[in-house]
């Protein structure tokens, strides 16, 4: 098999001519989802912490980094920054059947290198589309065996995060070969941190996107890697499963659909696997007052109760991470915002005594769901009244996904709503337009610069 050989002559050979205009247009609302949770990221403790060490070593004047006012740094340093900083809030889009925020490993390596090597908008975007494309098929490949141990998102992203390096440096099919099997090495990413809500995960971003870059540079200049560092025996696919899906590396590749017309955008800000649950439990508050809730139990399929079935979060991050969370708060609520996943926010004692009341349970029925279209992340909530009258309600398709999807004006009410308060509302929506405009006069490093000029 020469797998790996396919996914990098594919990504080298990505032009822009060959994107449908759906597809540019998904582009675009995926940088513009990007732009709003990274400038909104950018201010989290975790990414000040991340600056304050990565600024002592501030060298090469190639790209910007969004954590901070004008703060240029070599490209591979400036990708890994905005990566971890698209991912602190985990408010970031998602690609249901790998299971891999794609934006925040792609757009940073891409805007990087399109930025320092002074390319075109289009540049940008078929760069990004190419980076999605190779991340989801190898995501894909080995979920969900991978995904009980495994951040997806920084294993099989980090192929991602090199093909959009890649292809926006211009490599040739060899050399994107060389640039994949040298990112593949450096794939990692466990799930240890959720137990104790660390602040792990968005480095996970951050290093895939600042290895895809770095793979990438050097690749360029002759350096080699494992050619089949996919399929091969002691290969990434085989290491993190133990029966690897092949055909999901290559079956209609280049056929003129793309991975990234498959992506869903999160309404909150909290792992995706909550997002069912949320808007059942926002559904069902309309049926029954808060004080007739007796008896709340969440239906899940196994990922999600190996993932986020913490009935005790003590931290903003690990609040995410607890299905019982989100569910109280949109339960309490009607919404689960920013503001409930603050240290304030967290002690809440109206979410916390509902959180009392819930049970997460398995479903035979959710994890058939799952196993029928991985792309279905779906849950049930049922309430049992304290006059014993049932309410249950079964989301498949939370706001979001593809086939509810996040319209490009919900896109820019969340952008706006992420972006203004760091950067103004008037910059915020000068921004907005420049992205939005990609593909017909707008240079990536513009686009970054102006954002850097604005930061707080």
């Amino acid at each position: 098999m020469d797998l790996t050989k396919q996914l990098a002559g594919y990504a080298a050979g990505l032009q822009y001519k060959d994107l449908a205009e759906e597809t540019v247009q998904n582009a675009k609302k995926c940088i513009l989802d990007w732009a709003g949770v990274c400038i909104r990221g950018s201010q989290e403790t975790l990414i000040q912490i991340l600056r304050a060490v990565l600024g002592q070593n501030i060298g090469a004047d190639q790209a910007t980094v969004l954590t901070s006012p004008l703060l240029r740094t070599a490209a591979w340093d400036a990708a890994f920054l905005n990566g971890a900083a698209s991912h602190s809030l985990d408010f970031d889009d998602l690609h249901n059947a790998s299971i891999i925020h794609l934006a925040t490993v792609v757009v940073p390596p891409a805007l990087a290198v399109t930025e320092a090597e002074h390319k075109s908008g289009r540049d940008l975007i078929t760069a990004v589309v190419a980076g999605y494309e190779v991340g989801a098929r190898v995501g894909e490949t080995i979920i969900p065996e991978s995904y009980y141990f495994w951040h997806t998102t920084g294993t099989a992203g980090i192929f991602g995060a090199a093909a959009s390096a890649g292809r926006a440096l211009g490599l040739n099919d060899r050399q994107m070969l060389h640039n994949l099997g040298t990112a593949g090495t450096q794939a990692a990413g466990l799930w240890e941190f959720v137990a104790e809500g660390a602040m792990s995960k968005p480095i996970h971003a951050g290093k895939a996107s600042y290895a895809g870059v770095l793979s990438a540079y050097i690749s360029a200049r002759g350096f080699t890697g494992a050619t089949h560092i996919l399929e091969g025996e002691k290969g990434f696919c085989r290491a993190l499963s133990p029966d690897p899906h092949w055909s999901k590396l290559t079956d209609g590749l280049g056929n003129g659909t793309f991975k990234i017309d498959e992506n869903s955008f999160k309404p909150y800000a909290c792992c995706k696997h909550a997002h069912a649950a949320i808007f059942a439990g926002t559904a069902l508050r309309e049926e029954c007052d808060l004080g007739e809730m007796q008896e709340i139990t969440v239906e899940v399929n196994d990922i999600t109760d190996s993932l986020i079935n913490n009935a005790s979060p003590q931290t903003p991050y690990g609040c995410k991470f607890s299905i019982q969370y989100c569910l109280a708060c949109a339960l309490v609520y009607g919404e689960v915002g920013i503001e409930h996943f603050t240290p304030q926010g967290i002690e809440d004692t109206a979410i916390r005594d509902v959180m009392k009341k819930i049970k997460v349970e398995r479903s035979a029925e959710i994890e058939q769901i799952k196993a029928d279209d991985p792309t279905k992340l779906a849950s049930r909530v049922r309430i049992v009244k304290t006059n014993e009258e049932t309410l249950a309600k079964l989301v498949e398709y939370p706001k979001g996904d593809p086939a509810n999807t996040m319209t490009i004006e919900e896109i820019r009410a969340k952008y706006d709503n992420l972006a203004a308060p760091v950067i103004g509302a008037k910059a915020a929506a000068e921004i907005a337009e420049l992205i939005l405009h990609l593909d017909t006069e707008n240079a990536p490093g513009e686009v970054l610069q102006k954002i850097a000029l604005r930061m707080k």
